[in-house]
């Protein structure tokens, strides 16, 4: 397992961003893209969408947390 955090750049509703995440998230994010048929951009997006004022770092590791929780 990874602990490094990297910071990527993605488009949200038509504007840039940066996103920083522990690479285990990253992964993570990845493999649920993956099993939805989106992308990890796409994905991000919805998040984005449905956050109440949480910062987006949080908001993406708290929905990883409960997709995993929903596997479990």
């Amino acid at each position: 397992m990874t602990t490094g955090i990297t910071k990527r750049s993605v488009m949200i509703a038509g504007h840039r961003t940066s996103v920083s995440l522990e690479d285990s998230f990253w992964d993570a994010l990845r493999e649920i893209a993956g099993a939805r048929g989106q992308s990890v951009q796409a994905l991000i997006g919805a998040v984005d969408a449905g956050r109440e004022g949480q910062n987006l770092s949080s908001a993406l590791r708290v929905f990883v947390l409960a997709s995993v929780r929903d596997r479990a």
